[in-house]
Parts: structure tokens; C-alpha cells; sequence
């Protein structure tokens, strides 16, 4: 069966085209009787106006554009899950799209949402350049999750990363843990950031730094232990739990006991490190409170509430779990 159109509509009521437009497009124009016929004609035929349609014709979007680094990672879903929250309790629908942590890919995903004339972007964790963030605050509204910009016309909600890894090394340092090995984020969106919290928290407490290059994933975690086997320190901080896991499945493949003979600590505190098989230690980031302060910097952008720059910067906190214990010990779940 053909979905139904703005002429059916229009004939059922009895009204022309034009005033079933100014209706869909909710225009103070049409009384309130006509109004009442066609939403009645509507919704007898299932008449549902097409969202894309609606805003380029009236020149406003009811539609918010989200653009992430990568499907496969829960923190992405979970700070999606408030932007969500906020966006469809003021009438507004996201269109996802995805970069694959890749600058090139980005670049045509956001591309492709500017294409849909969204209201506003939120983009997290972003690796595309600033130019063509920049770019992207001239055309609509612009804020970053995990990732700072000095940009007027682009807001930003991150944590303070140098404080949380800050934190993963003082826990284990706590336990008795002297070699200690950073498994960053590469080029990744605060990666450079969390090095540096960990660099000066090693040097705080006068020990040798290790920092291994590596990436926000599963498998790159797996990697990096590879690398680090020769000489496995007794504890390892990872750029983030997805990293984190790939770290805990190499080290148990490779006869390594965790947390008995290596502590591992994430980044995130995303729904996966709270498995119970997991029950992995890391720095916990409000991953739906991001989003819903995201959203809200974008609101504001679209009703012109604000024109100057909002800067978030949470404070994050440590939840420790069974993946870290003293060297040689058992885990201290306090």
C-alpha cells in the first residue's frame, strides 16, 4: 500500500496542499477548526509528514545531528542515551552517523549530516580537524564531547583528564605497585591529555614512566601486551575500558593471573566495566550527563539564548572493582 501523501490528506479534509503545509509546519496562520480537519484526515489515513521535509520547507529543524567515533564503544551509546534524553523532550529527533575514528571518514560523515540542515552537532570524541569543525559552527550549532576547542562558536563537555588518570595511578601506587605502564590513546581524542596526567602522576611519586603506544580499542589492548611481555609491569592503566578488556583477555591468554600478577585499571566506567565477569577498576566519566549537557549547549546555540562559549569540565571520579590488588595479592574490592 502507498504511504500516504500531503495531497491525500488535503483532499480527505477537503482543504487545499498549501494549508495542510502551514499545518504540518504548526503555523499560527490556520484556524483552529481547519487545523482540527486535517489532523483528523491525518491521522484516519496514518499520515505521517516526513521530518527532512518539514524543516527544509519551513527553514527550521527539529533534528540534531550526533557524529561518533566508534559504534563499537558503550561509551558512545551511553553519552548518546542523554543527548537523546534532553533532544526529545523539546520535540527534537538525532540522526546518528559515525567516523570510524578515522580524520578521513569523519570529514564525510559530518559532511552528510550538514547535508540533513540539522539544528545543531554534537560530536564526540572527534579526531577530524578543527578547520573543518570550524567550518561545520559556521553552518549550525557545534558541541564536543570529549574533546576541548578554543573555538567561541563551538561548546565542549569533557572530564578533567590529567586529574582521572591522576587517580588510577595513585590507587595503584597505593597497593604497593611500582612499575607501571600507560597504555595510551594514540592520536585519539584526549589521549594526549590522560599521557600527560600520567606522566606527572609517575613523577609525583618518583617513579619511571612506560607509556606504550596504543588505541582506543579491544585489540589494541591485546597488542600492547604483547609488547609489554618481556618485562609485564604489575600494573597497567588503560586509555579505556574497551582498551582495557582487549588488555585483561591477552594477559589471561598468556598465563598472566589479573589482578594477582597485573592490576588493570580503565577510563569510562561504561556499562561493560560493571559486568560482573569484568568487574573491571576504572575512572568513572557521567557518560549520560555529558550528553545531556551537550545537548542542552546546542539548545541554547538554536534558541539564541547564548552566544558565548560554555566550557564543561567534570570531575571524575575512581571505582574500584576486582582487576586491581596489591602485587601478588588478592583483589581489594573497598
Amino acid at each position: 500500500m502507498a504511504r500516504p501523501t500531503m495531497e491525500d490528506v488535503a483532499r480527505r479534509a477537503g482543504v487545499s496542499r498549501a494549508l495542510v503545509s502551514l499545518v504540518m509546519r504548526e503555523s499560527p496562520k490556520v484556524s483552529p477548526q481547519r487545523r482540527a480537519a486535517v489532523l483528523k484526515a491525518a491521522q484516519e489515513l496514518g499520515y505521517s509528514p516526513h521530518a527532512m521535509a518539514r524543516s527544509l520547507a519551513s527553514r527550521t529543524s527539529r533534528v540534531l545531528g550526533v557524529m561518533l567515533s566508534d559504534l563499537h564503544n558503550a561509551f558512545f551509546a551511553e553519552v548518546v542515551d542523554g543527548i537523546d534524553e534532553v533532544a526529545r523532550s523539546q520535540g527534537f529527533d538525532l540522526i546518528i552517523n559515525t567516523g570510524g575514528r578515522s580524520p578521513a571518514r569523519e570529514r564525510r560523515a559530518l559532511e552528510s549530516l550538514l547535508s540533513f540542515r540539522p539544528a545543531g552537532l554534537a560530536l564526540l570524541s572527534p579526531v577530524v580537524p578543527m578547520s573543518a569543525i570550524g567550518r561545520a559552527a559556521d553552518q549550525t550549532a557545534v558541541a564536543l564531547v570529549a574533546r576541548s576547542s578554543r573555538l567561541s562558536t563551538v561548546d565542549t563537555v569533557n572530564d578533567d583528564g590529567e586529574r582521572g588518570i591522576g587517580l588510577a595511578v595513585d590507587h595503584l601506587v597505593s597497593l604497593g605497585h611500582k612499575r607501571i605502564a600507560h597504555l595510551d590513546g594514540g592520536r585519539g581524542s584526549q589521549a594526549a591529555i590522560r599521557r600527560r596526567g600520567y606522566l606527572a602522576a609517575m613523577a609525583r611519586h618518583g617513579l619511571a614512566p612506560r607509556v606504550v603506544a596504543s588505541e582506543y580499542t579491544d585489540a589494541a589492548g591485546a597488542r600492547a601486551v604483547r609488547e609489554l611481555a618481556p618485562d609485564m609491569p604489575t600494573g597497567i592503566v588503560s586509555c579505556n575500558d574497551f582498551n582495557a578488556v582487549g588488555v585483561i583477555s591477552a594477559l589471561v591468554e598468556a598465563g598472566f593471573r589479573v589482578p594477582r600478577d597485573v592490576s588493570v585499571v580503565g577510563y569510562d566506567n561504561t556499562s561493560l566495566a560493571a559486568l560482573r565477569h569484568v568487574s573491571l577498576t576504572t575512572v568513572d566519566q557521567p557518560r549520560e550527563e555529558f550528553g545531556r549537557l551537550a545537548a542542552q549547549a546546542l539548545l541554547q546555540r538554536v534558541r539564541g539564548e547564548r552566544a558565548e562559549p560554555v566550557r564543561h569540565l567534570l570531575r571524575p571520579s575512581l571505582v574500584v572493582r576486582a582487576t586491581t590488588a596489591p602485587p601478588g595479592g588478592t583483589p581489594n574490592h573497598s
